[in-house]
């Protein structure tokens, strides 16, 4: 456990362009991706070689349009990494995600900078943030990781 962490300001849409999803095919880890430059978003399963193809294109809200969502939301994947927490549900989208939340709920002293309210961390439901959650929180953290790690 560290004991300080320096928010960086991240975003949501810093982790979102590739995201770990359970292959609809063999329910394996696959990664969802897009390129919201060329519209395009892509599920490939190294496991069984489910591959799939679609447009960015979407209707939100009764509005059509070229929306950047998380990779998976194209393709209505479930995430690979997530799992309930007491009456909620802990998730990342990946890895480089995942390991942004454990530094934030590891550290003993949490340092912000010029937050702007639009934060990855300002947006966190409560539980992320409690200290009493912080050791549970790690220990399923690690097993997120592992499970990342085996498939």
């Amino acid at each position: 456990m560290q004991e300080r962490f320096n928010d960086q300001n991240k975003r949501i849409t810093e982790f979102q362009t590739e995201v770990l999803v359970v292959c609809p095919s063999c329910g394996q880890k696959a990664m969802a991706s897009v390129d919201y430059g060329k519209e395009r978003a892509r599920l490939l399963c190294t496991q069984c070689s489910y591959n799939k193809e679609n447009t960015t294109e979407s209707t939100v809200l009764g509005i059509k349009g070229h929306w950047q969502m998380a990779a998976h939301q194209y393709f209505n994947a479930k995430l690979w990494l997530q799992q309930p927490f007491k009456n909620e549900v802990f998730w990342a989208y990946n890895e480089q995600h995942l390991a942004y939340l454990e530094s934030y709920i590891g550290a003993t002293l949490r340092e912000h900078k010029d937050r702007s309210h639009f934060t990855l961390l300002e947006k966190l439901p409560k539980f992320y943030h409690e200290a009493k959650n912080r050791a549970a929180l790690l220990k399923l953290i690690d097993k997120l990781k592992q499970l990342s790690a085996k498939s």
